[in-house]
């Protein structure tokens, strides 16, 4: 990184009121890298009183926009991480604290444990949902103190959620999706959790919220199980590069869910041999267990913690939900574009070509980084076979900022985001919800 690089940046982050240094929390410190670590040694007071003591010749702002090389994108990663890091801890500290998260009128409780030694890369997280639904809240929470002792995993922190509402969809309504990416937020900037290893399982009506919620969120988690739940519409697409997991006892036809146990394990199948890269799933359909499953289901677990989280995967598959999702893996959609539940995007990544198919509304942005393709050379992006852009693509500390500030996610920030701004050739059908 040069030094007037991070004299601009220093600067930058001064006259936005961000006081940042190598930070006074040993868990914002513990989830960098060493690298990261590092490069959060450079005292931001310093650096601005430093471009401070020059004349200023152009606005704070020019260095956020200013093109990056690719080491000055990791270092400029690492001084961002920190300061986000350090906002969500003035934010949620006390959140965290009380076990309880509220954006609007919704508030999300938990319970929780840790299990093992810290690995280097920081703990796990296990998001483990609770069943019930559509009765008395003091029914829900007797199923809650339930999951809070139902798994433990070798390690990690293994945190039991309490719905905030009693309705039959309690962990699948529209405020769910924030309110996880909150807490997921707050566990990585805060505990110190590897973003890249968090894991959501639950069980009966928390198994509903599974179905749902890891096509919606498949982006956040490195794997997921679901146990003894019914899939209602869920689509499947979207597990691509989900690591799933389906457990049922063979006796529990309530709802049909057994049966549609069987269907979704063989459309996985299915779906993995046309896509051998694709669709890694386990399925446990148990001979003559009801809905109470013994525990058999727990050994989801140690499958489950095998798997790591690839923030940049070189195919995607993008379904809608009827909650919609404005961000997917490296694709975004602009808050205003017109989706419907159903809809499809597929985008693939071959070198230094993407390609993007299906319904890609006009001002589809692709968030990119040098983990997908390499910045220092021109790129071409097709939209249904039509040559959309071709040409380089600058590395900013701008895109970097505005990445973390939708999630404390260093992993998967963009170094450099580019927007489509002509309208894609004629949309598709929407798919079929049961695909």
């Amino acid at each position: 990184m040069s030094i007037d690089f991070t004299k601009r940046l220093g600067l930058a982050l001064l006259t936005t009121s961000v006081a940042l240094a190598a930070s006074s929390t040993p868990a914002i410190a513990d989830s960098l890298s060493p690298d990261m670590r590092a490069a959060t040694l450079l005292p931001t007071v310093l650096l601005g009183q430093a471009a401070l003591a020059e004349e200023r010749r152009e606005p704070a702002g020019h260095a956020l926009r200013a093109s990056l090389s690719r080491e000055e994108a990791d270092r400029a990663i690492a001084l961002l991480t920190a300061e986000r890091f350090r906002s969500i801890e003035r934010q949620d500290r006390g959140a965290l604290a009380a076990k309880a998260i509220t954006l609007g009128d919704r508030t999300l409780r938990w319970e929780s444990k840790v299990f093992g030694a810290v690995p280097p890369g920081g703990h796990s997280l296990w998001i483990s949902l609770h069943g019930g639904g559509n009765a008395p809240p003091a029914v829900n929470d007797q199923q809650w103190r339930n999951q809070i002792s139902l798994y433990e995993p070798a390690e990690g922190i293994y945190l039991a959620p309490r719905a905030p509402t009693d309705t039959w969809n309690l962990w699948h309504e529209a405020h769910i999706d924030p309110l996880l990416q909150r807490l997921i937020d707050a566990q990585v900037a805060i505990n110190g959790v590897d973003p890249n290893r968090v894991y959501i399982l639950g069980y009966s009506a928390g198994g509903d919220g599974v179905w749902q919620l890891a096509p919606r969120m498949a982006d956040r988690f490195a794997a997921a199980a679901m146990m003894a739940g019914h899939p209602g519409d869920a689509s499947l697409l979207p597990l691509r590069n989900l690591p799933f997991a389906i457990f049922m006892g063979g006796e529990d036809a309530a709802y049909d869910r057994n049966r549609l146990a069987a269907e979704k394990t063989a459309e996985m199948t299915r779906l993995h041999s046309a896509d051998p890269g694709g669709y890694v799933s386990m399925s446990r359909i148990y001979p003559g267990l009801p809905h109470w499953m013994n525990r058999r289901d727990a050994e989801a677990l140690p499958w489950m913690a095998q798997f790591t989280r690839d923030p940049w995967p070189t195919r995607l598959v993008w379904v809608q939900d009827d909650v919609r999702n404005d961000r997917f893996y490296w694709l975004q959609i602009p808050p205003d574009a017109s989706v419907r539940p159903g809809v499809r995007m597929d985008a693939r990544v071959d070198e230094q070509t993407i390609a993007l198919t299906g319904d890609v509304p006009p001002g589809t942005a692709l968030r990119l980084s040098d983990r997908l393709v390499d910045l220092d050379r021109p790129i071409r992006v097709t939209v249904n076979g039509r040559k959309a852009f071709e040409g380089r693509v600058m590395r900013t500390a701008e895109a970097i900022r505005a990445s973390l500030r939708e999630r404390a996610d260093p992993g998967s920030a963009a170094t450099a985001i580019l927007r489509l701004g002509t309208a894609s050739a004629k949309r598709p059908p929407a798919a079929p919800r049961n695909q």
